[in-house]
């Protein structure tokens, strides 16, 4: 800020200095717009006046306070508490200023707002004691227009920060953002003293990234999300207004953009559709959140204006906010639609637990445990107990993947399989026509894998076929020794997984079954649990673990076999997480079976 030295002469503020204080800094809260700024506007209590004349009366020299149009402050004596402070008299009441007065100016912006008036003194005081006099005046008018500086400096703070206030505010409440982006282009024309404008935003493609202006030369790649004061021929044009969209890059790039005079800016592309929309001037800075550009925040008034730092920073500040706004509207959106999907799943994975047999059939000489462990919310595992005229068929299978694809292909060899079973006799035709069905509806990455056996408690024989499925065995249990690995049949005879090839044939075969003996079915989500170290559970290991809890407890039932497969498997893996579903049906044929036979 230029202060005047100590020899200042009579100053004159001339029309352009004082337009330019209106012009860079009248533009905040509290003060005047429509004229220039003036001493008077930062006055209270009367204190410099009152000094004013407190120098007259002990130094005898007249001291005058007046403003930038030369009317004298004066010190007025309130009659009522609290008024009166000061009066400013007008042109026509103010006495002239003596000839051989000198004027200290008080500066704002290097423009003056106000004069301090020495006069010549009647009597004249010594020439060393006029120079203190001067002195001690120069140093008040630099004083003074530090505390002016300070005061304007505060007002714009105040209102900027007010202006971000009423923005974070309606963020903290979650308002959507096209309220918030509304809220926050009025705020910042409104601080700024700006006649219109607008938000736009870039749009976003498929993938959910946003354009980016370097892709084309028009303004396709926005839309505008707010606007205010501006023409719906002007928003809806497409072509830049600057050339080679110079201001949206420089923007988008994080810089503010200005323009002071549009209509004699040689960057500008479109001058006449300018001055049709009535623009002077323009300020503009991207929206840019985590780096990353979103759009761009356009302001603009009606006549040629600078704009200063406070003005810029005042921008970026709003435009962050906005840009805030924006993304915190996308997450929450996602959010919404991540429960409208749960809620979806959720209801999906009730339809699925209930096509599962809750309760495992009852039959005579037979106990049976099932355990289904899905990794996500829906699974590709599915299990089923089937009454086939008295016997009982049993069916385990595992669809390729996880998820909602995997779901919803196990519904379909589900059902195409129970509708099979009703019509055909032998288990192998069942499966070659759910691997023909499954063939003409799916691609050739779908496929499952499944075991489908059938007891008949008359003569305890199973008949089984497995396509492509991890082996169901059978673990003989003898009433006088534990059982050992000699003691375990897989039966894994049938043919490739189901969905490929539809010329594909499969096989069936058949093992008698002897009272204790256990039959183990699972999915490969068993064997393929892994622990931190990398190793996987394995079929070893599955042998093991029901071989042990027979030698434990020769007379297990079908549910303590289950439980100690499970609590092996938990004490291999530890807190790691499940890969893959896992199923495991444990059927264990009684000493009832040897009474019936």
């Amino acid at each position: 800020m230029g202060m005047p030295g100590d020899q200042s002469v009579a100053q004159s503020a001339s029309s352009k200095d004082i337009a330019q204080i209106s012009l860079h800094r009248g533009l905040v809260a509290g003060l005047p717009t429509d004229r220039p700024l003036t001493i008077v506007d930062f006055l209270t209590d009367g204190s410099l006046a009152a000094l004013c004349q407190e120098l007259t009366r002990l130094s005898g020299v007249v001291v005058q306070l007046r403003d930038a149009s030369g009317r004298l402050i004066e010190r007025d004596l309130p009659t009522t508490p609290g008024h009166g402070a000061w009066r400013l008299n007008d042109a026509a009441t103010s006495p002239p200023i003596e000839p051989g007065s000198i004027e200290i100016p008080l500066l704002l912006d290097e423009a003056p707002i106000g004069t301090i008036v020495m006069g010549p003194g009647d009597p004249a005081l010594p020439d060393d004691a006029r120079q203190v006099l001067q002195r001690t005046l120069v140093l008040l008018t630099r004083t003074a227009s530090e505390l002016c500086e300070h005061e304007l400096e505060l007002r714009h703070r105040l209102k900027e920060v007010g202006a971000i206030y009423k923005v974070s505010s309606m963020l903290a409440r979650a308002v959507g953002a096209e309220r918030v982006l509304e809220t926050a282009l009025e705020s910042v024309l409104d601080a700024m003293e700006l006649d219109a404008g607008a938000i736009m935003l870039l749009k976003q493609n498929e993938d959910g990234s946003r354009h980016h202006p370097d892709a084309q030369e028009d303004e396709n790649d926005l839309y505008m999300a707010a606007s205010r004061n501006l023409s719906r021929e002007w928003i809806t044009w497409n072509q830049p207004l600057s050339r080679g969209r110079a201001f949206d890059r420089d923007a988008l790039q994080g810089e503010v953009v200005v323009s002071e005079d549009l209509a004699h800016d040689p960057r500008v592309l479109i001058p006449d559709r300018v001055a049709k929309e009535g623009l002077g001037a323009t300020i503009q800075c991207g929206l840019i959140f985590q780096e990353r550009p979103i759009g761009v925040i356009r302001l603009y008034s009606r006549q040629p204006r600078e704009f200063s730092e406070e003005d810029r920073r005042l921008l970026r500040s709003i435009a962050h906010q906005a840009a805030v706004a924006v993304e915190q509207a996308r997450l929450l959106q996602f959010e919404r639609e991540e429960q409208r999907i749960q809620r979806q799943l959720q209801l999906a994975a009730d339809v699925q637990r209930r096509m599962l047999a809750h309760k495992p059939p009852d039959v005579r000489g037979v106990e049976i445990a099932v355990r289904y462990q899905p990794s996500f919310e829906l699974g590709g595992d599915f299990y089923d107990f089937l009454n086939l005229n008295g016997n009982m068929g049993v069916v385990v299978g595992d669809v390729v993947g996880k998820g909602i694809p995997a779901a919803l292909l196990m519904s379909a060899v589900r059902a195409s399989l129970r509708a099979h079973v009703q019509r055909t006799y032998d288990l192998d035709d069942v499966v070659s026509k759910v691997n023909v069905a499954l063939c003409q509806d799916t691609l050739d990455n779908e496929f499952a894998s499944l075991w489908y056996g059938v007891i008949d408690p008359a003569t305890w024989r199973l008949t089984y076929c497995s396509a492509g499925h991890e082996p169901t065995f059978v673990v003989r249990a003898p009433a006088h020794r534990p059982p050992s690995r000699a003691d375990i049949d897989e039966l894994g005879v049938g043919g490739m997984v189901v969905g490929v090839d539809p010329s594909q044939r499969y096989q069936r075969a058949i093992c008698d079954l002897r009272p204790r003996d256990f039959i183990i079915a699972y999915t490969d989500g068993v064997p393929d649990t892994i622990n931190f170290s990398g190793e996987r559970f394995g079929k070893k290991r599955l042998h093991e673990a029901v071989l042990t809890a027979l030698k434990n407890t020769p007379d297990a039932t079908a549910a303590h076999v289950l439980e100690r497969i499970v609590w092996e498997q938990r004490q291999f893996a530890g807190l790691n997480t499940r890969p893959d579903d896992a199923t495991i049906i444990v059927i264990r044929i009684g000493d009832e079976a040897a009474r019936r036979a």
